[in-house]
């Protein structure tokens, strides 16, 4: 009797069925995986820009003119900055997404107040805006 090598049909269809379904649960979870990794670029540079705005009117009182309050579209791969001083006491600085962040929109004003926006149709999938905080996962949890 001689032996037969090599692999079966119906072993090669069950390794193939394995690997397309570790793909379909594997693939969605690094891509969030990769957009959450985005999203400190954003948060940490408005903390960084409100503090030093802050320093700012400490030292000026208003924040009129505050170094931290002009228009940064190269310092990041995945946000433009930009920041609007509305009076003397009060100024909003925000992360427009680029990129594959596109979509999201991160802001911080005077007050401390955090809030994030996210379009739909263009935010990543499953991300939604929150109106109290910076959304940093995938459902609108902060």
């Amino acid at each position: 009797m001689k032996t037969q090598r090599g692999f079966s049909l119906i072993e090669l269809l069950v390794v193939v069925a394995i690997v397309g379904i570790l793909s379909a649960i594997a693939i969605p979870a690094y891509t969030d995986y990769v957009i959450r990794g985005k999203v400190p670029d954003a948060t940490s540079t408005l903390a960084t820009k409100r503090t030093k705005m802050e320093q700012f009117f400490q030292d000026n009182r208003t924040y009129v003119g505050g170094p931290e309050c002009t228009a940064d579209t190269t310092s990041s791969q995945n946000f433009n900055f930009s920041c609007s001083v509305q009076t003397a006491t009060a100024y909003t600085v925000q992360a427009v997404g680029k990129n594959r962040m596109a979509g999201l929109t991160y802001t911080v004003d005077q007050s401390g107040a955090k809030t994030t926006t996210a379009v739909s149709g263009t935010a990543p999938a499953g991300w939604t805006g929150a109106t109290n905080c910076w959304v940093t996962r995938k459902g609108g949890s902060c």
